[in-house]
């Protein structure tokens, strides 16, 4: 008797595991979104996207929901959204290192600094394939340089990122 409610108890909490690791997913897409949204109202109104910059990692170059860098780009939004940050937001590092969840935004060079971006975020149980981004034309790349930080390979550290982004021009 004591096995069987053990044994129901573990299938009880893998359950719930899993359950709540897809909420957590569901908010990561959905505050994607209204991010993305904010980012386009904020296009609209200053004919630029915020500037990235400020992170620790993977380079200054990005703007990341687990440094300070998150909070220069929450007030270029203020406007528009209370800025989320991950669900887990992993203390340090970026969506490129394995098990780390947080918020990655990057809108510099690439042909037209401010007029295109891109935002990465990691799935705990992938449900989609990223589809990537490309920034805006320039030498060498007359279509944009085309980034995409995710797998479909789980044994691959990128397996669960997602890429999305926009550009202007």
């Amino acid at each position: 008797m004591i096995a069987i409610i053990g044994t129901l108890s573990g299938m009880v909490l893998v359950a719930m595991t899993d359950t709540r690791a897809r909420a957590r997913d569901a908010r990561r897409v959905n505050d994607i979104y209204q991010i993305r949204k904010a980012l386009e109202l904020h296009y609209a109104d200053n004919g630029n996207y915020p500037l990235s910059g400020g992170a620790l990692s993977p380079n200054s170059g990005w703007t990341n929901s687990n440094d300070t860098s998150w909070n220069t780009l929450a007030t270029a939004l203020a406007q528009y959204i209370a800025l989320p940050k991950d669900p887990v937001n992993t203390a340090s590092g970026y969506m490129g290192n394995s098990n780390t969840y947080v918020y990655n935004f990057y809108s510099r060079s690439y042909g037209c600094q401010q007029h295109w971006y891109m935002i990465s975020y990691r799935l705990e149980k992938p449900n989609m394939v990223s589809p990537g981004t490309r920034s805006c034309p320039y030498t060498g790349y007359p279509d944009g340089y085309y980034f995409n930080y995710g797998s479909t390979n789980p044994s691959s550290v990128a397996y669960g990122v997602i890429t999305v982004g926009m550009r202007q021009k």
